[in-house]
């Protein structure tokens, strides 16, 4: 059966040097896409191609 299904999105705001911005905002007009949709493909790939790391040992610190 059909279904039609909505994604859920959040707003957030996140501070990004203008150098970058400026680089998105030229690749998201070549390549005909949203802005948003442009940082949400690159976010998933980077998580997806993310280099998985061990977690690290406590240093000691303790917790007030």
């Amino acid at each position: 059966m059909f279904r039609v299904e909505k994604t859920e999105y959040v707003n957030k705001t996140f501070r990004m040097p203008l150098a970058f911005i400026q680089d998105l905002e030229r690749i998201a007009q070549k390549e005909q896409v949203s802005m948003n949709q442009l940082v949400i493909q690159c976010c998933n790939y980077a998580l997806a191609h993310m280099e998985e790391t061990e977690p690290q040992p406590d240093s000691g610190a303790k917790s007030c």
